[in-house]
Formats: structure tokens, C-alpha cells, sequence
């Protein structure tokens, strides 16, 4: 169901396609799996993996978004809420439940933060993920063992969501195609196709494997590409203005002494009016985030090392153990598309909370902003626009209680298998028929050969980085070991995939390029 072969079978087959959808993040697989359980025969085009961009980059957080409390945007913290807890229910396996304290340092801080959590619990109403609750100065020492004491007056506990997002971007793939859906990754769209009335009615679109171009028809072309979302606008009309400014934000991930217990840290005020998060993510800590506006972008964003020093900086002033340069196992940077589009034609229609919509003169569907947490409602908004305009017949969402494919009710985190929830006794399988496949990938990983193999033959993995960067996290882990296991990954990608040791070796050369950028030098 899976394999390669089998997907490209089903798009020779269609000439002709409700919906196809460009990009394969958070918002594309996202309405790729709103369209396709609606009934709508659905294809989705990626240019290199699912969640390549923006969408594996995150801060892992699944939230309703604290900080936009004090900007009183109550309903975008609502909606946010509501869809985490949906979250919570229909992918068990990814998203848990995590405590986040924030640390008082003046009386006021304490009253005041403690005030704001009853109204972002309020908000949660019966998905709420627990109450917050004010805790006293020991108690806050006790759970933050690497917390700098002097002038603590206590702390804020409340509750929120931590998941894996490339994870559930391929979880969500996964359950696009179990429920009939034609989903590929490596599949570049290179243009847009038009009737005589110059409303787009398909894509010429481009195998990035075998060179092989397809001309593919649809009732209505989303484009859900993020930062990316200016040149298919351009693809649209090429006198169209750049309205995306990509805005940086990069995190670094440190071994778990910098955080030994198990809640996470939010520091509400850094200099720059952000907030920083200190997550514990797969047995190491995820530290973030920056907020910097830049003039470009690319699929590899670079950090800067000014946002490196104001990650360290910021966490220092709070932490006992200082963290430097050469503690960082991983340094990885996000992209994330600020103002959205505002097409000045009449006819341009959105549909703004804290993403957009926007109907271009020629009908291209455009779906821009938001955030993880809200994907769900992100697609559902947008399939709901699409039938307003008459692109597609009516029909009922049917997300709201879609489990995601692993979803399962009992999650053991003491084993790190648990992010593949029901699949988790496949891999176990494939170690049980082959004892060489249940071997370590490095000595510093929990990571094993079978998931090399299972990310290959379940989870379309295509390449050494699909593997090590979105599958296997170890890319985003621990940069160097990634390094050195690629040859071994490499191997076990050729023999599954029955490619040439040239292919290997340009494998491994372009992952070790890509890599080589999450090491701080």
C-alpha cells in the first residue's frame, strides 16, 4: 500500500483529480486527509519529503499558545486549545501530555502568571489538559534541580502538549493512503495548467527520481507550500508581489542534565519579547526559539550566530549548569511565513484567524499561516471554502474523531519504540525474522537497524535524510552521530531500495553536506 510503485500506479492511472494539493507539511497533508475522508479523490505533490520545510522544525510543542494570552487573543488561544485536545485523542502515540513550570523571580510574577493559567485552563473547557497550579519555592528547586535559585520566589505549573512533528506529518501520510488518497513525496510541481478561461485546472508536475513528467487535471489546485507559497503564486501570475517574509527561528538540543526531570521550563519574557521553551524531547532537550526577519529563504535555513548566542545567553541566565557552544548536540533552524498574502484583485476572498485563505483571480486555492497545533482545523476551513465556491460538492468534515494511523490507546515511553504506536509491534517483528536488524545504529543512539528498515518499506522514506532527519530523528538529536552512521544507513537503504553503491555514496556525500550545518563549529 506503501510502496513507491504502488502510488505512481494509481497516478498513471487518473487522468483527472478533485483535488491536488502542492506541498506535503503540516497544512498540506493536513486538507490532502480533510478532502480525501470527504470522499474527494485527492492527490498530494511533494517537491523533496513530508515535512521537509517548516513542519519538522518546530518547537514540539502542542499548545494553545500562552503568550497570545497577554496579546488577548482569546480566540485563537481557544480554537488552539480545542484542536490540542483533538490531538491528544486521535494521535496518542506522538502527542503527550507535559507540565511546563514557569519560574518566579518577583512576587507580582507569581500572581500574575498564576491568573493568566486559570484563564488559559478555563479556555480548554473539557479538553483541558489539567489544572495549573502555584507552587512554592522548594518545590520548584525539587523539579528543576538545574534551575538558578537566587531570588526565586516559586512557580507556575501548567499543562500543555509535547509531540514529535515530522512524525505525525508521516503518520498522517500514512492515513491519507490507508483511506484512499494518492500521496507523493519527491514529486515536484514545475507548473500550473489552465483552461481557456485562465482559471487553473491542473499541474505539470515532475518525478525528481526518474526525471519522468506527468500532466495531471484537477477541479481545484491547493497551494499549501508555506514559505514557499509566493512562487507558486508567481507560477499563477508572474507580476505577483512577494507578500510572504520568512521570519527564523532556530532551537538547540542539549543532552537531558541540562533538564533531569520531566517538566519543561517556559521563560515568558526574553529580550527580544518572545518566549523561550526548554522542552524534554526523546531523552535530550529541545531549547527555543528566536524570532528573526529575514530576506529570503531556502529548504535548509542556516542559523546566525547572533541567535545562537541569544539562545545560550537566555538560558543561562536561568540555568545553574552553564550550557556552551560545545554542549549542543544539534542545532536545527525553522522558517515561518509572516504576513499572509492580500491579492489586491476584488475578487480575492479570505477567511482570517490565524491562518488565511486566499482565492486568486484564476481560482488557485491558497492557504497560508497557522501553526501545528491547528492543522486540523486549518484543512477543514479551507475544504469548507472550496465548496462554497462551488470547486468541489458539498460534504460533512469527518476528522474531528480520525484516529491517525498508529494511534493506540496504551503508549510505554520507557521504550523508545513508542512513537510508532501500533506499528511498533511490526519493527519488533522484523527483528524477531532478522536478530542483526535489532542492532544499535551508534553506540550513543536508542535507535536500531529495523527502523531503517520499516521507515523504507512503511513510511516512504526515500533517501539517507528522509531516513535520519524526519524518521529516525537522529539528525535532530545528535548531528555528529548522524554523520558517522551514514554509510551504514546508506547500505541498508540500497539493499531495501535494490539501488548501486554510486547511489549510496552520492546518498551519503549529500546528507553529510546537509548535516554537517547542525554542528556548531
Amino acid at each position: 500500500m506503501f510502496k513507491r510503485e504502488t502510488l505512481l500506479e494509481q497516478l498513471k492511472a487518473s487522468s483527472h483529480w478533485d483535488v491536488i494539493i502542492i506541498g506535503g507539511g503540516a497544512t498540506g497533508l493536513g486538507v490532502a486527509l480533510d478532502c480525501i475522508t470527504r470522499g474527494y479523490k485527492t492527490l498530494l505533490l511533494e517537491q523533496v519529503d513530508f515535512a521537509k520545510g517548516t513542519s519538522s522544525r518546530s518547537t514540539k510543542l502542542v499548545h494553545g499558545g500562552v503568550r497570545y494570552l497577554a496579546q488577548g487573543n482569546i480566540d485563537l488561544v481557544r480554537e488552539a486549545l480545542y484542536e490540542r485536545g483533538l490531538m491528544l485523542q486521535n494521535a496518542s502515540h506522538l502527542v503527550s501530555n507535559q507540565s511546563f513550570i514557569i519560574p518566579n523571580y518577583r512576587w507580582w510574577d507569581n500572581f500574575f502568571y498564576t491568573v493568566g493559567l486559570k484563564v488559559y485552563d478555563f479556555l480548554a473547557g473539557k479538553l483541558s489538559f489539567g489544572k495549573s497550579i502555584r507552587i512554592k519555592k522548594n518545590e520548584t528547586i525539587s523539579r528543576l534541580s538545574t534551575l538558578k535559585t537566587d531570588q526565586l520566589k516559586g512557580g507556575v505549573v501548567y499543562q500543555d502538549g509535547q509531540f514529535d512533528d515530522s512524525r505525525l506529518a508521516v503518520n498522517i501520510a500514512q492515513t491519507c493512503i490507508e483511506n484512499g488518497g494518492t500521496i507523493l513525496n519527491h514529486f515536484k510541481v514545475k507548473q500550473l495548467q489552465k483552461n481557456e478561461l485562465g482559471k487553473v485546472n491542473g499541474v505539470i508536475a515532475l518525478d525528481t527520481e526518474t526525471n519522468t513528467e506527468y500532466t495531471l487535471s484537477a477541479n481545484v489546485v491547493v497551494n499549501a507550500t508555506g514559505v514557499f507559497s509566493d512562487e507558486v503564486l508567481q507560477m499563477d501570475n508572474k507580476h505577483a508581489e512577494n507578500s510572504i517574509r520568512p521570519s527564523q527561528g532556530i532551537h538547540l538540543v542539549f543532552d537531558k542534565s541540562f533538564l533531569p526531570g520531566n517538566d519543561a521550563i517556559m521563560i515568558p519574557k526574553t529580550d527580544d519579547g518572545r518566549v523561550l521553551f526548554l522542552v524534554p524531547w526523546h531523552n535530550r532537550v529541545v531549547v527555543g526559539t528566536t524570532d528573526t526577519l529575514l530576506n529570503s529563504h531556502s529548504l535548509e535555513p542556516k542559523p546566525l550566530d547572533r541567535e545562537i548566542d541569544f539562545v545560550l545567553e537566555t538560558a543561562n541566565r536561568y540555568l545553574n549548569k552553564t550550557a556552551n557552544k560545545s554542549d549542543v548536540l544539534s542545532i536545527f533552524a525553522g522558517l515561518r511565513p509572516l504576513a499572509a498574502p492580500k491579492d489586491k484583485s476584488e475578487k480575492t476572498k479570505e477567511i482570517s484567524r490565524s491562518h488565511k485563505i486566499i482565492i486568486s483571480e484564476s481560482e488557485l486555492v491558497t492557504i497560508t499561516g497557522g501553526k501545528w497545533t491547528t492543522y486540523r482545523r486549518m484543512a477543514q476551513d479551507t475544504v469548507n471554502k472550496i465548496i462554497e465556491l462551488n470547486k468541489l460538492p458539498k460534504s460533512e468534515c469527518k476528522t474531528q474523531n480520525l484516529k491517525i494511523h498508529g494511534s493506540n490507546g496504551t503508549v510505554d515511553r520507557e521504550n523508545h519504540l513508542y512513537i510508532y504506536g501500533s506499528d511498533q509491534k511490526g519493527i519488533e517483528d522484523l527483528i524477531r525474522e532478522n536478530p542483526a536488524f535489532g542492532e544499535k545504529l551508534h553506540k550513543r543512539l536508542e535507535f536500531t537497524k529495523a527502523e531503517v528498515i520499516w521507515a523504507a518499506r512503511y513510511e516512504m522514506a526515500r533517501s539517507i535524510e528522509d531516513i535520519l532527519a524526519r524518521r529516525v530523528r537522529v539528525l535532530f538529536l545528535d548531528a555528529k552521530a548522524a554523520i558517522e552512521i551514514a554509510p551504514l544507513v546508506g547500505e541498508l537503504l540500497r539493499e531495501e531500495l535494490n539501488e548501486t553503491n554510486e547511489w549510496r555514496a552520492a546518498q551519503i556525500s549529500k546528507f553529510i553536506k546537509i548535516a554537517d550545518q547542525y554542528i556548531i563549529k
